[in-house]
Formats: structure tokens, C-alpha cells, sequence
């Protein structure tokens, strides 16, 4: 009896031993482990922000950050001796720091986000339970472009501001972590290995931005804000046919790595999105494509004399150029931005129709940009919306938009009437494979006028280029056309003596528009306050080197004006030998290269402009 008693014993153990080293050995090590388990973070890197292209906007660096194990070293008055000098801190306060009860010490904020340089220096020291976590900061190849579009990131790499705000769920990723398996009295147990927690990267988020553009457009505003010694500016290009904002463009910027050092309200505040002004004349385009939708102007044949203001409910309101522009047809009206002129069209329009084209041209809502902080602008009330001020409003005073707006409604009224929605995020990418996880599509909101419309106000924007406010944008043998803006700056409701916002709005092709640009500069110093002299010739050089169609047809010859550079086109000089050149007597200097008798080049080419002082060079044989 004792015997088979003993036996059922033995078996029931070997029955024991089976199931636990066979049937429940992961379940019961894992477990185990679990027990033991002390994780070292390692951080995933957060998902990188990209251009159009995938150029890198904002990446990463490795930025090691240190961890104390206070179990496994019994003298951390040495450790903070050896290291305290290295991370410059004092000594007694980093002996504070590590002289805890507790399994992990992150050693911050002085440890945290070291040099690569400084933690293999400490990790040579070979000091018992110190450990350089792996972490990351965020870098910037681009240094302080786009800055208060970006964003930037915090203590632990959480997005603070901007797009690192706004898709932060996107761009974080998951932690790893070193797995130590140690007792409890945190002593590595030497029978079990190290192991490793997986994290995961986060994903990417491409922008729409083109930073071969963008480096344009921020050299020439920066430029402006030093030669002007301007308050702020902003710049915008976008494509006109989808609503995909190409660059964009706030001054002053800010480094984002540094942001503690700068105002909130400069970083806090995108301002082609966010700020709201009076636009000025570059709003009359909108009250001339009203004019032509409805049929009430021929720009031709119909006449508009302008004695240099116009008298309306007893009010005043004059014209940029006090004397008058005189006799003029609409195209002229358009080209010299006169303001009684386009008063009239406000009035053949009509109050209701015209507020009706401004709202559906976008004005006094967001555009839906998904920028955030976006303005929705101020348009009068209808209560408030008398004859005076359904005339300012037709030239652009009185109201306040934004400059997203305004590029929004202008891309509509040139580019066939289609009003799109603009956007800046393109596509977000996964971490790991860049494979597309979604996918932005542009947005047709509606079309506002008719293609045969906004082809007539594209070839009455082009004349203003070529013959009128908008000259200085001009630019040999690229068709572009657009519209200035001078507009008194209002504070508490009252204009500010001498500030002004002067602004630009420009497109190219003027056939088959590709871009279009706005530029407002605030407050401009050293130089006429007029958006023909200091914003068209910025908007004019950004869509000459961003632009590498120059669109078909004939392009409009420039008026010459008292003060212009008297230019000249080149003659075709291929094919001509020397002692045909001296016979022609040609104003200009030419250069020859080569011992030939015969013109095989030239540089610059047949038809270019140049000063009629300018030099041609000529290579022969």
C-alpha cells in the first residue's frame, strides 16, 4: 500500500515537472522576468517633417541622456566627483540627484541630451551602473526657415507649437528599452541575458513646401526687412490650379531650437494665416472681376474721367495721385489703380452683388487651410454697410483680411474662376517603409466666375506689369501680371500716421498661371510707402528664380517711364563677321572672345534686353 502511494506521489511530481518545463516554461519565464525587469528607455525617433520633394525640413540628432543605477554602485559621492566637472554642474547637487532610492535615475535636465562626443567620453570611465540612454533632439538642416509654420518641440520631445503641435500624434513614436534583469536588490542576475523592447519610429509628415522655392522667398524677404528696416513681412506662393501652398513665409523668424529665447507672440503667431490688415488696392481685383462677371465694363471702349477723388454721401475719397488721372478707359483704370475708377465699377456692380462676390470669393471666413491660428478676417456688417462704405470696400478700405485669403481669391479669379481650398500638408508617410498612409486630394470649393472672365482679368493684371503700378515686377521675357496694394495701418480704430502695409500680389505664366506670390511688408522705412516700388520688385525676382516655364504668346513690351534704364534688344550677331559689326554702330560695348573672324555665339542671347550701355559678348573660333 505504502508503496503504490509512493509511486502516485512520484508521478503526480514528474507530472508537475513535465507541465511546468514544457507546457507552461514561456508563460512562467516571462513572468519571471516581468519580476526582474528594469527597463533602460531608449527613445524611437520622432517622425521627420519633409518637403514636397522629401528633402528633410526638421529631423533628428542623437542626443544621449544619462541614467544611474544606484543598486549597482555603493559610492555615488565618487560618481558625481568624476562626471559633476564633465556635465558642469556642482557637485553636491548632482550627489543629491543620484543618491536615491529608486531602481533608475535619469540624470536631468544636465545629463539629458548631451553630446555624442561627451557620453562616450563618460561611458570610457567604465563607471558601475551609469548608462547613456539613447535619445534624440530635433535638428534643423534648414536652420530658421519656415520656424513659425514648424513649430518646435519641448523637454521630451513633444510638439509645443505649429506643426510639431498640431500632428504630434503622427510624429511621436514608441519607446524601446534595454531590458536589465536584476534582483531585487537591483544586482544583474548573471543567468539571464539582457534583452530588448522594440519601440517605433513615428511617422513622417510631408509638407507641400518646395524649399528651393522657399530658400527664394525667405533670402528676398529677409533682404527686405534689412534694406526697409521693416516691423514684420510674410510671403506666400502657391500653386493657383490645386490650392498647394508652395512656400510660406514670416519675418522675423526665430531659431527652434532656441525658441525660450524669443517672444511667444513671435512664435506663436504664423502670419500669412494669422494677422488681418486693410488690403489695400490688391483687393480691387476682386471688385474687377465682379465688374466683368457682370457684364457692366467694357475695359476698352468705356471712359472714366478722374479729377483726383469722388464725392460720395458728402464723403471725400480721393485717388493716390491728388491731381487726377483725367480721361482714361477702364484698362487704364486698372492700370494706374485709381480709386474713384473703381469706385464707379463698385457702383455699377452694386452693394448686394458685390458683398455676394466677396463672400464667395472667400473673404470673412477661415480658408481651411488647416494652419493653425488662422484668422477669418472682418468684412462690414450689413446693418453697417452704407454707399461710403460699399465704395472704400471697392477699393480695398474699411475691411480687414487675411493674406491667405487674398492669395485664395486672387489664384481664383486668374485661374479660370475655380476657387480651391489651400493646404499644406501633402501626405503622411509611415516611419519605417515611407509608404503613403494618407493622402491629401486638392478642394474645388466652387467657381465664382467664368473662364472667359478670368481671362480678361489676367490680361488686365499683365498690363499693369508692363504699363502700369506694377512695372517694377516686370521681367524680360516672362509674362507676369498682378496688382500693388498701399494700405494705412489702424490701431484702436483710428489710421497710424505714416505706417503703411505694402503688398504685391503676382502670377506667371499670365497665359497659364503656375504660381502666383503674394509679399506685404509692414511698416517700410528709407523709401516711398507704395507696394509698386518696394513689394513688386520682390514678387517680381521670386517668380523669375522659381519659375521654369515662361508661358507662351507675346509678351507686352514695357512702357519706358522718366527714370527708367533705357534698354535695348539684342540683335541676332551669329553668322556676322567683324568688319560688318563696326558698320552697324550699335550703342552698346561688345567683347570678343576667340581670334575668328566670324560670331559663332553671344552671350546674352537674340532678343534679351539690356541697357543701351550694356555689353555683348561675342565667341569666335
Amino acid at each position: 500500500m505504502i508503496w503504490i502511494i509512493t509511486l502516485l506521489l512520484f508521478i503526480a511530481v514528474a507530472g508537475k515537472l513535465i507541465q511546468l518545463q514544457f507546457v507552461q516554461f514561456e508563460e512562467l519565464t516571462t513572468k519571471a522576468k516581468e519580476s526582474w525587469d528594469r527597463e533602460l528607455p531608449y527613445a524611437s525617433e520622432r517622425g521627420n517633417i519633409l518637403d514636397r520633394n522629401g528633402e528633410v525640413i526638421v529631423g533628428n540628432k542623437l542626443s544621449p541622456t544619462l541614467f544611474y543605477m544606484p543598486s549597482q554602485n555603493k559610492e555615488p559621492d565618487k560618481v558625481a566627483e568624476e562626471i559633476a566637472p564633465l556635465l558642469e554642474v556642482e557637485e553636491q547637487k548632482l550627489y543629491d540627484q543620484i543618491n536615491k532610492r529608486a531602481y533608475l535615475v535619469k540624470i536631468a535636465p544636465d545629463g539629458k541630451n548631451i553630446t555624442s562626443d561627451l557620453a562616450m567620453q563618460i561611458q570610457d570611465k567604465n563607471i558601475k551602473g551609469l548608462y547613456a540612454g539613447i535619445d534624440y533632439v530635433r535638428d534643423y538642416p534648414h536652420g530658421r526657415m519656415l520656424s513659425r509654420l514648424l513649430g518646435f518641440t519641448g523637454y521630451d520631445a513633444q510638439g509645443l507649437a505649429g506643426i510639431e503641435y498640431q500632428y504630434d500624434s503622427v510624429l511621436k513614436g514608441k519607446e524601446s528599452a534595454i531590458r536589465m534583469f536584476t534582483d531585487a536588490k537591483g544586482i544583474p542576475l548573471p543567468h539571464v541575458d539582457d534583452g530588448w523592447k522594440n519601440g517605433q519610429n513615428g511617422n513622417h509628415v510631408q509638407l507641400t513646401i518646395d524649399m528651393k522655392i522657399q530658400t527664394v522667398v525667405e533670402r528676398e524677404l529677409s533682404q527686405a526687412m534689412d534694406k526697409y528696416e521693416a516691423t514684420q513681412g510674410i510671403a506666400i506662393v502657391m500653386n493657383p490650379n490645386n490650392g498647394e501652398i508652395l512656400a510660406l513665409a514670416s519675418a522675423p523668424n526665430f531659431d527652434p531650437s532656441s525658441y525660450q529665447e524669443v517672444d511667444s507672440t513671435v512664435y506663436n503667431r504664423n502670419l500669412p494665416v494669422w494677422m488681418t490688415f486693410e488690403p489695400g488696392s490688391t483687393f480691387k481685383i476682386i471688385t474687377l472681376s465682379a465688374a466683368l462677371e457682370e457684364n457692366v465694363v467694357d475695359l476698352d471702349n468705356d471712359h472714366f474721367h478722374d479729377a483726383g477723388y469722388t464725392i460720395v454721401e458728402g464723403a471725400r475719397l480721393r485717388c493716390w495721385k491728388r491731381q487726377g488721372h483725367g480721361s482714361q478707359t477702364f484698362l487704364e483704370v486698372v492700370e494706374n489703380s485709381c480709386n474713384p475708377g473703381f469706385i464707379e465699377l463698385g457702383r455699377r456692380v452694386g452693394p448686394d452683388k458685390l458683398s455676394e462676390y466677396i463672400k464667395k470669393f472667400g473673404f470673412g471666413q477661415s480658408t481651411g487651410s488647416g494652419m493653425a491660428g488662422e484668422s477669418s478676417g472682418i468684412l462690414f456688417s450689413k446693418d453697417a454697410y452704407g454707399p461710403v462704405e460699399h465704395a472704400t470696400t471697392s477699393f480695398g478700405q474699411g475691411i480687414s483680411v487675411t493674406p491667405i485669403q487674398q492669395v485664395q481669391a486672387v489664384a481664383a479669379a486668374i485661374n479660370g474662376g475655380y476657387l480651391y481650398k489651400p493646404y499644406i500638408v501633402k501626405n503622411i508617410l509611415d516611419g519605417e517603409k515611407k509608404e503613403v498612409l494618407s493622402k491629401a486630394e486638392p478642394e474645388m470649393k466652387t467657381q465664382v466666375i467664368s473662364e472667359a472672365t478670368s481671362q480678361k482679368v489676367r490680361e488686365a493684371l499683365e498690363h499693369v506689369v508692363a504699363h502700369g503700378s506694377g512695372r517694377n515686377a516686370y521681367r524680360d521675357q516672362l509674362r507676369i501680371g498682378g496688382k500693388t496694394g498701399t494700405a494705412q495701418k489702424v490701431q484702436n480704430g483710428r489710421y497710424m500716421e505714416g505706417e503703411y502695409i505694402v503688398s504685391f500680389i503676382g502670377f506667371a505664366p499670365a497665359d497659364n498661371p503656375e504660381l502666383i506670390v503674394y509679399v506685404a511688408i509692414d511698416n517700410p522705412k528709407h523709401s516711398t510707402q507704395f507696394g509698386g516700388v518696394i513689394a513688386a520688385p520682390i514678387v517680381g525676382q521670386i517668380i523669375e528664380d522659381s519659375l521654369e516655364v515662361t508661358g507662351s504668346g507675346t509678351q507686352l513690351e514695357k512702357d519706358y517711364r522718366w527714370g527708367d534704364v533705357q534698354t535695348v534688344r539684342v540683335p541676332d550677331l551669329v553668322g556676322t563677321k567683324r568688319k560688318e559689326i563696326t558698320s552697324y554702330m550699335y550703342p552698346f560695348k561688345i567683347v570678343w572672345h576667340g581670334d575668328g573672324d566670324e560670331i559663332l555665339t553671344q552671350l546674352p542671347k537674340e532678343n534679351s534686353l539690356i541697357p543701351l550701355d550694356g555689353t555683348i559678348h561675342v565667341y569666335t573660333k
